[in-house]
């Protein structure tokens, strides 16, 4: 699902981008994805269109987010440090972090992985229409080993 969905923010611009689900899954399948990956990512895809509508005003800026032991299980620490890291820098919202902790309990397997998470906070981002700061795209996409320090 994860590929899918990084094939999809590197090629369409934003989701209303994205041709009709009939022919985006025609269009993956040419690609070379499995059906049940498309599907799985198309299902996603449905639940963060919705979590968009539904988490925009629901958090209030500066609030003191509490895990719940289930998303603690689902995230593990790691993921939800980083979630941390993200809102302590200023570049995800309280509203956007509802959509990450949303979008990130719905794949149902945890901990969830920080690939898998960063993927998670692009599409976030990308479902926003939102291109986020360089220094964070950064921080999605280099990885901790690779990253020069000068």
């Amino acid at each position: 699902m994860f590929d899918v969905l990084v094939y999809l923010y590197e090629n369409y611009w934003r989701p209303d981008a994205c041709p009709d689900p009939q022919q985006l899954q025609r269009k993956l399948s040419a690609v070379g994805f499995e059906s049940d990956e498309i599907q799985e990512a198309l299902r996603w895809l449905e639940g963060l269109a919705h979590s968009a509508d539904t988490s925009v005003g629901s958090a209030m800026p500066g609030s003191l987010r509490v895990y719940t032991e289930a998303e603690r299980d689902l995230l593990g620490e790691e993921s939800i440090g980083f979630i941390c890291f993200l809102e302590s820098a200023g570049v995800l919202p309280a509203p956007m972090r509802e959509m990450v902790i949303d979008r990130a309990t719905a794949v149902g397997t945890g901990p969830i992985g920080l690939e898998d998470l960063k993927i998670i906070v692009l599409m976030v981002f990308w479902s926003l229409g939102e291109e986020p700061d360089a220094l964070i795209l950064d921080e999605l996409f280099v990885a901790a080993e690779d990253r020069l320090i000068h």
